[in-house]
């Protein structure tokens, strides 16, 4: 999954807002400074590899504050080589991931992961392994906190309830936190109404992707064949067909947003499919029993719309190894824009249903950012987050007031 792309706050507003929050209640983190991009602290940091073949970076600040802040990253298409997404590192507005927070006086630890695409559980695992390099060569922190994104931040959630024992707490971002069997069956549904309305476009079926696309799918094959298509003014009533049905967000007042949508959705249709099929064991999407509504013609689309079984081996092992449960013994944070196509905000809705029915809302914060895009937040809302995610840890308890909602 892509890097945080937005649009970013003054470095005095940073500034400015960080000195604010340690008057907010509940809030007892000292003020930090935070440097603009071109005078950033140089950084000191070991590349090394992995036990499982990952590389991992771990980076030092001048002034360690105690606290070890480890990042997942977010998907990376499995056809890319292994090795630390030095796009995802790229902060928005400038400067890095691993030099924000050496600079905010956290050691900084992560690791490419020893496998691309799915990569949920190696991630896991190669994240602690990372946390135990750490301390062999650095010592033992006095906190480790788990920050992810995207895919990193499906990631984040499961590590947290699964490893209280090596993980403080946790920042999760625009991940698949609520339901990973809703996620998947939100790229295939999105795929099998793409093929209703535009059929014969991308052959052969939802389920079905030739290798050979995922080379050519970007440069050729969605420029040039996808693109026009779903761009032609004549199909316009399609498209909003397909986005309604799908429940797939974008911005009414920007049209190319629905044109975006549909091209990250499709992405993950075709990157991401053959990849968890080999390593969930068989097909996870299954649509026999959907209903679509939100069409011209429902009992049309319903009646003719291709429809899947999946394999209960694949099912078996995203229940088993995939879901959160909202178990928490540790603070989770969780941040996620409204207007998210890739990984819709109903994730933090499933998440939250499960905190409540665990009875765990004591270790749980959310920030809503409205906003459209995958990821799409400012320096200024994930410092937000990763400043209420330490005031939980260091306290141990909720905060006493949520932060101000965060609209633009």
């Amino acid at each position: 999954m892509q890097k945080l792309t937005s649009s970013a706050p003054t470095v005095r507003g940073l500034l400015c807002l960080l000195c604010l929050l340690v008057l907010l209640p509940g809030q007892p983190v000292a003020a930090q400074t935070v440097y603009p991009s071109n005078t950033l602290s140089p950084l000191a940091c070991e590349d090394g590899l992995q036990a499982s073949g990952a590389a991992y970076r771990i980076c030092m600040p001048g002034s360690w504050n105690g606290k070890l802040l480890v990042y997942a990253h977010g998907y990376v298409a499995p056809n890319r080589p292994v090795g630390i997404p030095e796009d995802q590192m790229i902060l928005p507005g400038g400067g890095t991931v691993d030099q924000v927070a050496t600079d905010l006086g956290y050691a900084f630890a992560t690791t490419g992961y020893s496998s691309n695409g799915l990569a949920v559980q190696p991630g896991i695992a190669d994240l602690i392994d990372v946390v135990t390099i750490f301390r062999g060569l650095k010592g033992t922190p006095q906190k480790v906190l788990l920050v992810g994104v995207s895919e990193g931040g499906g990631i984040t959630a499961l590590a947290v309830e699964r490893h209280p024992d090596i993980f403080d707490g946790g920042l999760a971002m625009c991940g698949p936190y609520g339901s990973f069997a809703d996620q998947v069956n939100y790229f295939g549904d999105f795929r099998v109404l793409f093929d209703h309305f535009f059929p014969n476009l991308i052959p052969p079926t939802p389920v079905d992707i030739p290798p050979a696309l995922l080379d050519t799918w970007q440069s050729t094959v969605y420029s040039n064949t996808v693109k026009p298509v779903i761009t032609d003014p004549a199909n316009a009533s399609k498209v909003d067909q397909l986005l309604a049905v799908a429940k797939v967000a974008f911005t009414s007042a920007v049209t190319t947003t629905k044109e975006q949508s549909i091209d990250q959705v499709l992405w993950y249709n075709i990157y991401a499919t053959n990849d968890a099929k080999a390593k969930l064991g068989g097909q996870p999407f299954a649509n026999q029993a959907r209903v679509y509504i939100g069409s011209g013609d429902d009992t049309q689309l319903n009646t003719t719309v291709q429809r899947f079984n999946a394999d209960q081996i694949a099912l078996d092992a995203i229940a088993t190894g995939y879901e959160t449960t909202g178990q928490l013994t540790r603070p989770l944070v969780t941040l996620h824009t409204t207007g998210d196509p890739v990984v819709p905000y109903r994730q933090v809705e499933l998440y939250a249903s499960k905190v409540i029915s665990a009875n765990r809302t004591a270790l749980y914060a959310h920030n809503k950012v409205i906003a459209y895009g995958h990821c799409q937040f400012t320096s200024l809302d994930i410092l937000i987050a990763l400043n209420q995610l330490v005031g939980m840890v260091d306290s141990q308890q909720f905060p006493r007031a949520y932060l101000p909602l965060i609209s633009r």
